[in-house]
């Protein structure tokens, strides 16, 4: 069996729109996972104050009913050297030494003042402070900063990267901008479309 065929492939970067559970058997090992799995929140969640009438949120209710299987976040992380699962807080994952904390600088009543990542990395754990909406336009209801994955990236110093449920792309577009190779899949089209988007866009940093 060979890969699909790439949705994307430009500068050592390459988006597949797909099932995860199809392409990641036929990749090779990767240097770093540095994912956003679903939470698994469901409607019921995704509700509560003026935050949740913005349609953004409504796409958050199909496709986010429950954590992705067990199983394939499992395969996804013994793909990787080193693996950052964002929201590993919630699913079965190993002890871990080091959890990374993105402590967001503006606080909502209704949000979450913070997020976890489970790492498999022998450190220390790491907050890093940033707003909660930096770069302007978001294309996803649960899209991280971009200075957040490019801290992900500077901590670990990988050379390929895989994100297995990349949404926005903000993964591939923090890859891009550090040279860095990257490998991006999504089962959602329109997500497809809005990484390559960000992709086709200068380098910029911030």
């Amino acid at each position: 069996m060979s890969l699909p065929t790439p949705y994307y492939d430009h500068g050592g970067i390459t988006i597949y729109h797909a099932d995860a559970r199809d392409v990641l058997p036929l990749l090779r090992p990767v240097d770093l996972l540095l994912t956003d799995p679903p939470y698994g929140h469901g409607a019921d969640k995704w509700s509560g104050g003026t935050w949740a009438s913005n349609p953004i949120y409504d796409e958050a209710k199909t496709w986010d009913t429950a954590p992705v299987d067990q199983g394939l976040l499992d395969a996804s992380v013994a793909l990787a050297a080193q693996a950052i699962v964002w929201g590993g807080n919630y699913y079965r994952l190993p002890p871990s030494r080091c959890w990374l904390s993105w402590l967001k600088s503006s606080r909502m009543a209704t949000m979450a003042d913070f997020e976890l990542a489970w790492t498999n990395l022998d450190r220390p754990a790491k907050a890093f402070e940033e707003d909660r909406n930096p770069d302007g336009k978001r294309w996803h209801p649960t899209q991280k900063p971009l200075a957040l994955f490019r801290w992900c990236l500077d901590m670990t110093g990988p050379q390929t990267v895989l994100d297995p449920f990349m949404g926005s792309g903000t993964t591939l577009r923090a890859a891009k901008d550090l040279g860095l190779r990257a490998i991006g899949i999504d089962r959602i089209e329109r997500y497809c479309s809005v990484a390559a988007t960000r992709l086709q866009q200068e380098v910029l940093f911030a």
